[in-house]
C-alpha cells in the first residue's frame, strides 16, 4: 500500500502534519497532525515500504518490540485506509 498521490507530509512550527494538494484537496479539507511513529509510518508508507520494513524502521528508531510496532503499523494502515489516504 502506497499514500494516495496529493498527500504530503511537512513539518510546520514543529508539527508534523499532513495536508491534501491538487486533486485531493478537493475533498479533503484538513490537516492530519502525526507524532513521531506516525511521521515514520507515513514516510515508510509513502516511500511504498512493506509493513515488515517499517516495522524494521520502528524498532530501529525507537526502544520497541516489534511486535509492539507491528500492532501500531497494522492500526495506522487500518485508520489511513479506512479514511482514504492509501491506494
Amino acid at each position: 500500500m502506497r499514500i494516495k498521490e496529493g498527500f504530503v507530509l511537512r513539518e510546520v512550527a514543529g508539527q508534523n502534519v499532513v495536508i491534501a494538494t491538487g486533486e485531493a484537496s478537493k475533498t479533503f479539507h484538513g490537516m492530519i497532525k502525526l507524532n513521531e511513529t506516525g511521521r515514520v509510518i507515513w514516510e515508510g508508507l509513502a516511500a511504498g515500504k512493506s509493513d515488515d520494513q517499517i516495522v524494521a524502521d520502528l524498532t530501529s528508531a525507537y526502544d520497541v518490540s516489534a511486535e509492539k510496532a507491528a500492532a501500531d503499523v497494522a492500526a495506522f494502515v487500518k485508520q489511513a485506509a479506512d479514511q482514504g489516504f492509501l491506494a
